[in-house]
């Protein structure tokens, strides 16, 4: 699909696509990526508009202007379609770039007329999706950046200064220590060992990539990442939270619960929740409460199926997912935050027994150097 871009007014500020098959959707993620962190910003310019009392189509306009120029091409197709007099649901279809989860909500919202209350829970879920990735990414470039230095810290040692000592040793001859033993028949293997390591990191990266879509494989990775102390728990942590984050907004909008959890099923993207879907619904179809339904698998923590249950004596569904996303989402930052507390002083100490251990091995001969010298 080829877009051109033809006109460009400074006066009115307008752009019109073009396209070559107005049948197909423009897949827009071959050019760039319309990223969540742009949705979480267009989504929060678009609930301020309108809340505001400007109408959907002076709202594009306005954000249209606004827009970089690389990603004017989508809200230039959403104009584009809307001037056409297409729903807004269906100006971002033909984008390419958003979810049917997205797509769906937006629709929910024209049908009930409260767009305002779902850009306002798609911007929430967005901002919280973000956060997330974040706190993420915080925890592991720490331990990343550390593992790093102690690789090249260890390959040094073992490439330049074991063998240095090694030469010294072999000079004046004698019995080296065992541990010294060890070390330097590391050093002398040293690139068979990180070619060997290499090689199995390959293999199963190559695995992963060639079996990351199948049930079996998704399922077995996915329920040893569960069974990792603290981070596995933190994994699921994080996956609920966008489960009832999810849920909220769909409940929200009036979408029938069984319409809601086939949509979650298609989105959330994680096996141990995923799986469970379709037998809820079943049960639910069976006339069980949800959370009934969701309290016989183990990936519902306790507290959960309890909230569940009681919002459903209640009528509030939504309010409570919405509640429980909240705590969840801040569950993850508290402890994302201990781990960054506890790994530090764990990732030193272990770099300092690691630089220690050779550094003993190197220098136990020394102890002894008498004895050699002497048996010399």
């Amino acid at each position: 699909m080829k877009i051109d871009i033809t006109e460009y007014s400074k006066k009115d500020k307008k752009i019109r696509v073009q396209k070559q098959d107005r049948n197909s959707s423009l897949d827009l993620n071959f050019l760039y990526s319309f990223n969540d962190k742009k949705k979480e910003k267009l989504y929060k310019e678009l609930k301020i508009l309108l809340q505001s009392g400007v109408g959907l189509k002076k709202a594009i306009d306005i954000i249209l202007l606004q827009t970089k120029k690389k990603d004017r091409i989508v809200i230039a197709t959403i104009q584009n379609e809307i001037l056409k007099g297409k729903s807004l649901n269906f100006a971002m279809k033909k984008t390419g770039v958003f979810s049917t989860y997205e797509i769906y909500s937006v629709e929910i919202g024209e049908e009930t007329k409260n767009l305002e209350h779902i850009f306002n829970e798609l911007q929430l879920f967005f901002y919280r999706k973000i956060q997330i990735k974040r706190q993420i990414i915080t925890v592991s470039a720490y331990p990343a950046f550390v593992i790093l230095i102690t690789i090249l810290v260890l390959v040094f040692m073992l490439r330049s200064v074991v063998p240095m000592f090694a030469k010294v040793f072999k000079q004046f001859g004698g019995e080296l220590p065992s541990l010294t033993r060890k070390i330097i028949y590391i050093s002398d293997n040293s690139s068979f060992i990180m070619g060997f390591i290499l090689a199995i990191i390959v293999i199963f990266t190559a695995i992963h990539l060639y079996f990351k879509k199948e049930d079996g494989y998704r399922s077995f990775t996915s329920n040893f990442t569960r069974k990792i102390p603290f981070f596995g728990n933190i994994i699921n942590t994080i996956y609920l939270a966008r489960y009832c984050q999810s849920m909220s907004l769909l409940l929200s909008s009036k979408k029938p619960l069984i319409d809601s959890l086939n949509l979650i099923e298609k989105m959330i993207n994680y096996y141990p929740i995923e799986s469970t879907i379709s037998k809820i619904t079943a049960d639910i179809i069976k006339g069980k409460s949800l959370g009934n339904s969701m309290s016989k698998h183990n990936v519902y923590d306790t507290n959960l199926v309890s909230m569940i249950k009681v919002a459903e004596e209640v009528n509030q569904l939504d309010i409570m997912f919405n509640k429980l996303a909240t705590q969840y989402s801040e569950d993850v930052e508290y402890k994302t935050k201990t781990i960054g507390v506890i790994m530090e002083p764990l990732i030193i100490t272990i770099i300092g027994l690691i630089v220690g251990v050779i550094m003993i091995a190197m220098y136990l001969p020394m102890f002894d150097l008498s004895k050699i010298l002497n048996r010399g």
